[in-house]
Protein backbone atom coordinates (compact mmCIF):
# COMPACT_ATOMS: atom_id res chain seq x y z
CA UNK A 1 0.00 0.00 0.00
CA UNK A 2 1.50 3.70 -0.32
CA UNK A 3 1.69 4.32 3.27
CA UNK A 4 4.18 1.62 3.82
CA UNK A 5 5.98 2.17 0.03
CA UNK A 6 6.28 5.66 1.36
CA UNK A 7 4.48 7.50 -0.74
CA UNK A 8 1.89 8.41 1.13
CA UNK A 9 1.29 9.51 5.07
CA UNK A 10 -0.98 8.13 7.40
CA UNK A 11 -2.72 9.60 10.65
CA UNK A 12 -4.46 7.29 13.22
CA UNK A 13 -7.94 9.23 14.25
CA UNK A 14 -9.45 7.57 17.38
CA UNK A 15 -9.26 10.26 20.14
CA UNK A 16 -11.71 12.88 20.41
CA UNK A 17 -12.23 16.12 22.62
CA UNK A 18 -14.62 13.65 25.08
CA UNK A 19 -12.61 10.58 24.82
CA UNK A 20 -9.10 9.85 25.05
CA UNK A 21 -7.24 6.41 26.40
CA UNK A 22 -11.14 5.65 27.11
CA UNK A 23 -11.69 4.73 23.40
CA UNK A 24 -15.34 3.25 24.38
CA UNK A 25 -16.65 7.03 24.53
CA UNK A 26 -16.36 8.18 21.34
CA UNK A 27 -19.13 9.79 19.79
CA UNK A 28 -17.71 10.32 15.84
CA UNK A 29 -20.67 8.48 13.79
CA UNK A 30 -20.47 7.01 10.78
CA UNK A 31 -23.76 5.80 9.22
CA UNK A 32 -24.14 3.91 5.95
CA UNK A 33 -25.93 5.28 3.43
CA UNK A 34 -26.17 3.00 0.26
CA UNK A 35 -22.66 2.33 -0.79
CA UNK A 36 -21.20 5.41 1.12
CA UNK A 37 -20.12 5.97 4.74
CA UNK A 38 -21.58 9.17 5.85
CA UNK A 39 -19.22 10.59 8.87
CA UNK A 40 -19.80 13.22 11.36
CA UNK A 41 -17.85 14.14 14.53
CA UNK A 42 -14.45 15.83 15.21
CA UNK A 43 -11.35 13.96 16.94
CA UNK A 44 -8.69 15.64 18.88
CA UNK A 45 -4.65 15.42 19.19
CA UNK A 46 -3.83 13.57 16.03
CA UNK A 47 -0.90 13.18 14.91
CA UNK A 48 -0.02 14.03 11.30
CA UNK A 49 -3.51 16.26 11.19
CA UNK A 50 -1.74 18.37 8.44
CA UNK A 51 0.34 16.19 6.18
CA UNK A 52 -1.91 12.64 6.51
CA UNK A 53 -3.22 11.69 2.88
CA UNK A 54 -5.45 8.88 4.60
CA UNK A 55 -7.00 8.39 8.37
CA UNK A 56 -7.75 5.25 9.61
CA UNK A 57 -10.90 6.52 11.44
CA UNK A 58 -12.64 4.52 14.03
CA UNK A 59 -16.27 5.50 14.65
CA UNK A 60 -19.87 4.45 15.84
CA UNK A 61 -21.11 2.10 13.63
CA UNK A 62 -24.11 0.59 15.80
CA UNK A 63 -24.29 2.84 18.81
CA UNK A 64 -26.75 -0.35 20.48
CA UNK A 65 -23.94 -2.74 20.02
CA UNK A 66 -21.54 -1.68 22.68
CA UNK A 67 -17.67 -3.09 21.79
CA UNK A 68 -19.36 -4.71 18.67
CA UNK A 69 -20.64 -1.56 17.20
CA UNK A 70 -16.85 0.58 15.76
CA UNK A 71 -15.76 0.47 12.20
CA UNK A 72 -12.80 1.14 11.25
CA UNK A 73 -12.70 3.02 7.83
CA UNK A 74 -10.26 5.45 5.39
CA UNK A 75 -10.95 8.68 4.52
CA UNK A 76 -8.83 10.36 2.43
CA UNK A 77 -8.10 13.86 3.42
CA UNK A 78 -9.14 15.36 0.29
CA UNK A 79 -12.38 14.44 0.52
CA UNK A 80 -15.10 17.21 1.02
CA UNK A 81 -16.15 17.84 4.15
CA UNK A 82 -13.36 17.05 6.15
CA UNK A 83 -11.03 20.02 7.64
CA UNK A 84 -8.79 20.85 10.75
CA UNK A 85 -6.90 23.01 13.03
CA UNK A 86 -3.72 22.73 14.73
CA UNK A 87 -2.89 22.88 17.84
CA UNK A 88 0.31 24.59 19.18
CA UNK A 89 2.44 22.04 21.71
CA UNK A 90 5.07 22.46 24.08
CA UNK A 91 6.93 20.22 22.47
CA UNK A 92 7.18 17.61 19.53
CA UNK A 93 6.85 20.19 17.39
CA UNK A 94 8.67 18.43 14.37
CA UNK A 95 5.48 16.46 14.24
CA UNK A 96 2.21 18.52 13.98
CA UNK A 97 -0.98 17.72 16.24
CA UNK A 98 -4.32 18.85 15.93
CA UNK A 99 -8.64 18.90 15.80
CA UNK A 100 -10.21 17.08 12.89
CA UNK A 101 -13.52 17.96 11.66
CA UNK A 102 -16.22 15.92 9.79
CA UNK A 103 -19.56 17.50 8.26
CA UNK A 104 -20.99 14.97 6.13
CA UNK A 105 -17.97 13.22 4.75
CA UNK A 106 -19.02 10.70 1.99
CA UNK A 107 -16.40 7.41 1.58
CA UNK A 108 -17.44 4.43 -0.18
CA UNK A 109 -18.25 1.24 2.10
CA UNK A 110 -15.53 -0.45 0.26
CA UNK A 111 -12.87 1.67 2.85
CA UNK A 112 -14.06 -0.36 5.27
CA UNK A 113 -10.82 -1.96 7.11
CA UNK A 114 -11.57 -5.23 8.16
CA UNK A 115 -14.61 -6.15 9.32
CA UNK A 116 -17.40 -3.46 10.01
CA UNK A 117 -18.42 -3.54 13.68
CA UNK A 118 -15.06 -4.81 14.72
CA UNK A 119 -13.04 -1.93 14.90
CA UNK A 120 -12.90 -1.32 18.36
CA UNK A 121 -11.15 -4.97 18.91
CA UNK A 122 -8.63 -3.87 15.85
CA UNK A 123 -7.87 -1.18 17.21
CA UNK A 124 -7.23 -2.65 20.68
CA UNK A 125 -4.74 -4.74 18.93
CA UNK A 126 -3.01 -2.15 17.05
CA UNK A 127 -2.40 -0.29 20.13
CA UNK A 128 -0.50 -2.89 21.87
CA UNK A 129 2.00 -2.27 18.46
CA UNK A 130 1.94 1.24 18.82
CA UNK A 131 2.92 1.32 22.90
CA UNK A 132 5.89 -1.14 21.45
CA UNK A 133 7.29 1.99 19.47
CA UNK A 134 8.27 3.97 23.00
CA UNK A 135 8.84 0.90 24.69
CA UNK A 136 11.72 -0.02 21.65
CA UNK A 137 12.84 3.47 21.44
CA UNK A 138 13.07 4.84 25.44
CA UNK A 139 16.03 2.85 26.88
CA UNK A 140 18.37 3.82 23.87
CA UNK A 141 17.33 7.83 23.72
CA UNK A 142 17.74 7.99 27.24
CA UNK A 143 21.09 6.45 26.83
CA UNK A 144 22.07 8.41 24.30
CA UNK A 145 21.30 11.27 26.26
CA UNK A 146 23.28 9.90 29.32
CA UNK A 147 26.70 9.61 26.99
CA UNK A 148 26.33 13.12 25.87
CA UNK A 149 25.33 14.56 29.71
CA UNK A 150 28.68 11.95 31.14
CA UNK A 151 30.90 13.79 28.63
CA UNK A 152 29.68 17.17 29.80
CA UNK A 153 30.28 15.85 33.29
CA UNK A 154 33.42 14.56 32.88
CA UNK A 155 34.95 17.33 31.35
CA UNK A 156 33.65 20.53 32.46
CA UNK A 157 35.35 21.84 35.80
CA UNK A 158 33.97 23.13 38.79
CA UNK A 159 35.79 23.95 42.54
CA UNK A 160 39.07 22.26 40.81
CA UNK A 161 37.80 19.02 39.18
CA UNK A 162 34.94 17.33 36.29
CA UNK A 163 31.74 17.46 37.83
CA UNK A 164 32.18 13.63 37.40
CA UNK A 165 34.26 13.42 39.83
CA UNK A 166 32.18 14.82 42.43
CA UNK A 167 30.16 11.97 44.51
CA UNK A 168 27.08 13.90 44.20
CA UNK A 169 27.21 13.56 40.46
CA UNK A 170 28.44 10.29 40.22
CA UNK A 171 26.24 9.03 41.61
CA UNK A 172 22.90 10.55 39.60
CA UNK A 173 24.76 9.27 36.60
CA UNK A 174 24.91 5.79 38.05
CA UNK A 175 21.22 6.13 39.07
CA UNK A 176 19.87 6.93 35.77
CA UNK A 177 21.92 4.17 34.06
CA UNK A 178 20.82 1.66 36.77
CA UNK A 179 16.64 3.11 35.23
CA UNK A 180 18.03 2.91 31.51
CA UNK A 181 19.74 -0.73 31.92
CA UNK A 182 16.42 -1.84 34.11
CA UNK A 183 13.86 -0.40 31.13
CA UNK A 184 16.52 -1.84 28.11
CA UNK A 185 15.71 -5.51 29.82
CA UNK A 186 11.73 -4.82 29.77
CA UNK A 187 12.11 -4.11 26.07
CA UNK A 188 13.75 -7.09 25.25
CA UNK A 189 10.81 -9.20 27.30
CA UNK A 190 8.43 -7.52 24.95
CA UNK A 191 9.96 -8.03 21.93
CA UNK A 192 11.00 -11.81 22.68
CA UNK A 193 7.04 -12.18 23.98
CA UNK A 194 5.95 -10.42 20.51
CA UNK A 195 8.52 -12.43 18.16
CA UNK A 196 7.20 -15.42 20.22
CA UNK A 197 3.58 -14.84 18.91
CA UNK A 198 1.97 -14.15 22.53
CA UNK A 199 -0.20 -11.68 23.98
CA UNK A 200 2.20 -8.60 25.27
CA UNK A 201 -0.78 -6.70 26.86
CA UNK A 202 0.51 -7.18 30.40
CA UNK A 203 4.14 -6.57 29.61
CA UNK A 204 3.79 -3.68 27.48
CA UNK A 205 1.35 -1.48 29.35
CA UNK A 206 3.75 -2.02 32.67
CA UNK A 207 6.82 -1.47 30.19
CA UNK A 208 5.06 1.79 29.16
CA UNK A 209 4.26 3.05 32.65
CA UNK A 210 8.30 2.13 32.91
CA UNK A 211 10.43 3.72 30.07
CA UNK A 212 8.17 7.04 29.87
CA UNK A 213 8.76 7.74 34.06
CA UNK A 214 12.62 6.61 33.55
CA UNK A 215 12.66 8.88 30.77
CA UNK A 216 11.26 12.01 32.48
CA UNK A 217 13.46 10.91 35.44
CA UNK A 218 16.62 11.26 33.15
CA UNK A 219 15.35 14.22 31.06
CA UNK A 220 15.30 16.07 34.46
CA UNK A 221 18.45 14.77 35.91
CA UNK A 222 20.57 15.59 32.52
CA UNK A 223 19.24 18.90 32.29
CA UNK A 224 20.47 19.96 36.11
CA UNK A 225 24.30 18.19 35.39
CA UNK A 226 23.84 20.42 32.54
CA UNK A 227 23.39 23.33 35.08
CA UNK A 228 22.72 27.07 33.23
CA UNK A 229 23.60 25.37 29.73
CA UNK A 230 20.50 22.89 30.60
CA UNK A 231 17.96 25.19 30.34
CA UNK A 232 19.37 26.43 26.79
CA UNK A 233 16.96 25.37 23.48
CA UNK A 234 19.38 23.84 21.63
CA UNK A 235 20.86 21.53 24.06
CA UNK A 236 19.39 18.43 23.59
CA UNK A 237 18.61 18.23 27.68
CA UNK A 238 16.02 21.02 27.51
CA UNK A 239 14.76 19.58 24.38
CA UNK A 240 14.39 15.94 26.18
CA UNK A 241 12.90 17.96 28.98
CA UNK A 242 9.88 19.22 26.77
CA UNK A 243 9.45 16.26 24.55
CA UNK A 244 9.63 13.07 26.99
CA UNK A 245 6.43 14.88 29.38
CA UNK A 246 4.25 13.42 26.68
CA UNK A 247 5.50 9.62 27.28
CA UNK A 248 3.37 9.52 30.40
CA UNK A 249 0.08 10.67 28.60
CA UNK A 250 0.19 10.18 24.87
CA UNK A 251 -0.53 6.37 23.39
CA UNK A 252 -2.41 5.62 26.92
CA UNK A 253 -1.60 7.46 30.24
CA UNK A 254 0.02 5.84 32.97
CA UNK A 255 -3.46 5.66 34.83
CA UNK A 256 -4.86 3.54 32.13
CA UNK A 257 -1.90 1.18 31.77
CA UNK A 258 -2.09 0.55 35.50
CA UNK A 259 -5.40 0.18 35.35
CA UNK A 260 -5.26 -2.20 32.31
CA UNK A 261 -2.47 -4.26 34.01
CA UNK A 262 -4.61 -4.20 37.78
CA UNK A 263 -7.45 -6.09 34.96
CA UNK A 264 -5.17 -8.54 34.16
CA UNK A 265 -3.80 -9.17 37.40
CA UNK A 266 -7.44 -9.24 38.64
CA UNK A 267 -6.65 -6.78 41.51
Amino acid sequence: MPAIRGEQVAAIAVTEPGAGSDVAGIKTRAVRDGDHWVINGSKMFITNTANADWLCLLAVTDPNAGYNGYTQIIVPTDTPGFSYRLLDKIGNRGSDTGLLFFDDVRVPVSNTIGDANRGFQQQMNQFQDERMVPVVTGPVSARRLWELTLEHAQQRVAFGKPLAKMQVNRFKLVEMMIQITAAQELAHRCIRKMVAGEDVTLDVSMAKVFIANMKQYVATTCVQLFGGSGYIWENPAARAYVDWRLGTIGGGADEVMKEVVARILRI
